[in-house]
């Protein structure tokens, strides 16, 4: 299967998903190009980017994973 190159945009509303959504992108660390958070304090939410090089089947399970938890939404553009 061809690799694509993709983006994840991640909004955290719930920080208490933080950790699985560590653990999350830990687990498919050995596919991800970079990855940047940052604290949105004036609305409360948290924002990752996520730069992957995979199979569509991974990035998609990657972000179906990671937009499934509590207070969490994921959107992916692909190349």
């Amino acid at each position: 299967m061809e690799n694509r190159v993709a983006v994840i945009a991640i909004i955290v509303k719930n920080r208490e998903s933080a950790t699985k959504i560590n653990d999350i992108l830990h687990a498919y660390g050995d596919n991800i190009i970079g990855r940047m958070g940052l604290p949105y304090r004036a609305q409360g939410i948290n924002i990752i980017t996520v730069i992957i090089d995979a199979p569509h089947d991974t990035i998609s399970a990657l972000s179906g994973k990671i937009g499934r938890l509590d207070g969490v939404s994921a959107k992916t553009l692909y190349n």
